[in-house]
């Protein structure tokens, strides 16, 4: 491809796409800002009633400072998974994606664009709950440059597999089962609400292929300074993930896969 007279990248609509996405849910901020953040409320709060007083600690912290990390990046999951995933799905529902296709934007840059509303909506919906467990459970941060960088990776990672569920699906019913059977069991199986300590060799060997475990672990390493597993090996894992989700999504992109009539 040549230069295209604007310039090799499209900085203006790449902005514009951006500012479309994180506008989307900025819009409807009760839905997708509070409603996120009352569930958490909601799951520290039945935890810490129901199991809390009787669990004990947990790698050397009380029960409900060792689930609230789980929490926060299970919130940072489900919503940033939905945020691209919901666009493009709507889009092809309501048969107005030929309004994104038709603009002279690369793969890349469709890519890139609607990405930032998933990354930008999980690190609101962070730093929502953040605040939340800072004040309300008195915690503070071990590290906080691993807790971002994993909120970051994991919105990303989650972005960009909302994107290839999006091109995949063509109904709201297909991206309902996408979401029910796989991303809520990965969600909710990878460490969220135990360690994985507690289970079967087997299962824990499974689990270490699972590149959710790594985003949790590496935001509980990030937030009370332990883990199951090395945050530098997680960072590797979680890196090669979403690189390997954003390169297919490229490819469909580029191809137009079930985006074009």
């Amino acid at each position: 491809m040549g230069m295209r007279r604007f310039g090799r990248v499209n900085w203006m609509g790449l902005y514009t796409l951006s500012a479309r996405e994180i506008q989307r849910f900025m819009a409807v901020w009760t839905q997708t800002l509070a409603a996120p953040l009352v569930t958490a409320a909601l799951f520290l709060g039945v935890f810490s009633l129901a199991i809390g007083p009787t669990r004990g600690e947990v790698m050397g912290v009380p029960f409900v400072q060792f689930l609230a990390p789980g929490i926060l990046m299970m919130t940072v999951i489900q919503n940033a998974f939905a945020n691209t995933s919901s666009s493009i799905v709507i889009s092809k529902v309501q048969g107005n994606i030929v309004d994104t296709l038709m603009p002279p934007l690369s793969p890349g840059e469709l890519l890139i664009g609607y990405m930032a509303g998933g990354v930008a909506r999980g690190v609101f919906v962070a730093l929502a709950v953040g605040v939340l467990m800072l004040t309300v459970l008195g915690m503070g941060i071990a590290h906080p440059v691993w807790a971002f960088v994993f909120v970051v990776l994991g919105a990303a990672f989650l972005s960009a597999l909302g994107i290839v569920a999006a091109i995949f699906a063509n109904k709201f019913d297909q991206m309902a089962a996408i979401t029910n059977f796989i991303i809520t069991p990965l969600s909710f199986l990878s460490g969220t609400f135990y360690s994985i300590e507690r289970l079967p060799p087997t299962m824990q060997t499974i689990t270490h292929f699972n590149p959710v475990f790594y985003l949790i672990d590496g935001v509980r390493y990030g937030i009370i300074g332990q883990s199951d597993s090395s945050p530098w090996l997680g960072l590797v894992v979680c890196t090669a993930s979403t690189g390997a989700v954003m390169a297919l999504c490229w490819y469909w992109f580029r191809k137009g896969y079930r985006l074009k009539a």
